[in-house]
């Protein structure tokens, strides 16, 4: 990979390096939007789903989808929808986790 600022840290990501362009591109994809909001990638698909984050287009379910840099920078600002991205995460995995899965053979025996 060509380095690109001579005093970069070599254990620095390409995803993380979307943490020290001066001027974001205009559309970032999931990762960097996670990246910029301070999230996981796979909780952006969660605020998706729940219409809290919405991507740029009318993507397919199963495509790529962009989010608007301006939109994402003035997330990342705002407290309050932070706060509201945090809750519908939580409430996501809390539900998920709830879900569990039925007691195999090897749990009986423990």
């Amino acid at each position: 990979m060509t380095q690109f600022w001579p005093n970069v840290n070599q254990n620095i990501s390409v995803n993380d390096l979307i943490l020290c362009v001066r001027r974001l591109p205009a559309r970032l994809d999931a990762k960097q939007a996670a990246k910029v909001l301070g999230l996981q990638p796979h909780d952006v698909p969660v605020l998706v789903q729940a219409k809290h984050l919405v991507p740029l287009g009318k993507p397919l379910d199963n495509s790529t989808k962009y989010f608007a840099a301006i939109a994402v920078e003035q997330h990342a600002a705002d407290a309050e929808w932070l706060d509201t991205a945090t809750r519908i995460i939580a409430k996501h995995w809390a539900k998920k986790n709830a879900r569990g899965t039925a007691p195999t053979q090897m749990d009986d025996a423990a």
